[in-house]
């Protein structure tokens, strides 16, 4: 397993040697990832990356050419440099597990550990959420406005580099694509593989003709011709047929389908199905790409076009938005004492929730819907009968719930360094993602205005947060963090 332990900014490095420098290499903090915003101005974000968190901390350590590259820098003391050799995770991680819905400013996972060794892994860990984050939500609202239609990731050309096309492919799967392109990924994954031909096969061809026949001789079990490079319904589909007609059928092998992939893919969609289902075609299938995201998606199921099996590429694995995690410093331990931390900001979004703190979820107990979340200090309990949402801010908005059944959303990944998680198989989480996404009301996953989701804060949390803000003078544009006093 490759180290990657040096895939972190140098400032953390830099800070990770302060507090060596000044006797804190085993004071014990708590930091939390945490996202401000849904991607896509949606409703909702589904969380991702805790299996490659997993791998990274499993093989956390400083190898000799780590150090060496490091004293060749000139920036670090021997004595550090020792002390990263030895180096090894011995804290805690909770988290919730990929494929799980969450929603901005809850701690989706929380580490407690030495200040060295838990500053040095933000970036990783915050590399390996906002990336799967991101994939994973743009695959579920794909898949979601395909109504059941099947969507295949096309991605990996589009994606920022290799490793990032084989993660997409992963997380694509995650958010319910039942397939991909990427064969890597489907070897390392054993995610079924799939895809059609290009255009460069056919304009490599004497004639579009010919080209579908040498496919079809070659690839007789999973025929499906692209169809639009010169023109859809006066060559390509014409001259699918008549392969079909000639070779596929005569010799018993199915025609499985066409793909088109430019022009009003409504419109040649319906004009195909007509063609296909006069020459006798009626089980062929009829697949669609060409850069579809979820709003093209919905508009051509809603324009009555005829789709099989959808092609979604740049839109899942290369998507122009971002989650936007962050990796906040939300309280220190000392002798045995939390002492809960807050970055205080004229911004109010930037503000944080100070201490170490726990998530719930509360379930409509008739529905099975998820009616909120709240976040509490982690020593709190939830009463099971009844319980009031307030507003973190707009206190005066209040939910009474009473017929609900609630559940912790941060479960335990590693303790006292000790992996005590089993990572469930993929398929295993795209069955668990799917079923998180249904406990959703359809108020929440429509993708224009959807109904904003509860996230609120306990009485204690509240209490606290709004202590320490009011504990300090706040210069204007002037933000910064602050822990409680020592006792």
């Amino acid at each position: 397993m490759e180290n990657k332990t040096l895939m972190t900014d140098f400032y953390e490095l830099t800070m990770a040697q302060t507090y060596f420098n000044e006797g804190k290499k085993e004071e014990k903090v708590y930091f939390d990832i945490f996202f401000r915003k849904n991607p896509y101005d949606g409703g909702y974000t589904i969380s991702g990356g805790l299996d490659e968190t997993i791998n990274y901390i499993k093989n956390f350590h400083f190898a000799e050419e780590e150090i060496k590259y490091l004293k060749k820098l000139g920036i670090f003391n021997d004595e550090f440099l020792a002390y990263l050799k030895d180096l090894k995770f011995k804290g805690d991680i909770y988290a919730v597990p990929d494929g799980t819905v969450v929603f901005p400013n809850e701690p989706v996972l929380t580490v407690k550990a030495d200040a060295v060794t838990a500053q040095i892994m933000e970036t990783a860990l915050l590399a390996n959420f906002n990336h799967a984050s991101l994939v994973i939500t743009a695959a579920k609202r794909i898949t979601r406005e395909a109504k059941g239609i099947p969507v295949m990731e096309f991605g990996a050309r589009r994606a920022r580099g290799i490793d990032s096309a084989i993660e997409a492919s992963k997380c694509a799967y995650i958010g319910g694509c039942v397939g991909t392109s990427n064969t890597y990924a489907g070897m390392k994954y054993d995610i079924p593989v799939m895809g059609t031909m290009a255009h460069s096969l056919v304009t490599e061809s004497e004639d579009e003709y010919e080209a579908f026949l040498k496919y079809a001789k070659s690839n007789p079990n999973n025929c499906v011709f692209l169809v639009d490079t010169y023109d859809t319904l006066r060559s390509g589909i014409p001259n699918a047929i008549k392969v079909a007609n000639e070779y596929l059928t005569p010799n018993g092998y199915a025609f499985k389908g066409i793909r088109i992939d430019s022009g009003d893919l409504a419109y040649l969609s319906k004009e195909a199905r007509k063609m296909l289902d006069e020459a006798g075609y009626k089980d062929t299938g009829i697949c669609l790409s060409n850069g579809l995201n979820e709003y093209t998606i919905r508009d051509l199921i809603t324009q009555g076009a005829k789709i099989n099996s959808i092609g979604a590429g740049d839109n899942i694995a290369a998507p122009k938005e971002r989650v936007g995690g962050v990796y906040k410093l939300v309280a220190v331990e000392e002798k045995g004492n939390i002492r809960p931390c807050i970055k205080v900001s004229n911004d109010s979004i930037k503000t944080i929730n100070p201490g170490y703190k726990k998530v719930y979820r509360f379930y409509d107990k008739d529905t099975g819907y998820a009616l909120g979340d709240v976040i509490t200090l982690a020593e709190e309990k939830i009463n099971k009968n009844h319980y009031t949402l307030i507003h973190p801010v707009e206190t005066w908005k209040r939910t009474e719930l009473t017929n609900y059944n609630v559940r912790s959303l941060l479960v335990p990944i590693f303790q006292n360094g000790q992996l005590v998680y089993k990572d469930p198989s993929l398929p295993e989480k795209q069955s668990y993602c799917q079923k998180e996404w249904e406990t959703l009301y359809p108020e929440v996953t429509r993708i224009d205005n959807p109904h904003e989701y509860y996230v609120d804060l306990s009485d204690d949390l509240r209490t606290l947060k709004q202590q320490l803000i009011e504990s300090h003078k706040i210069e204007k544009g002037k933000e910064y963090v602050k822990c409680a006093k020592k006792n």
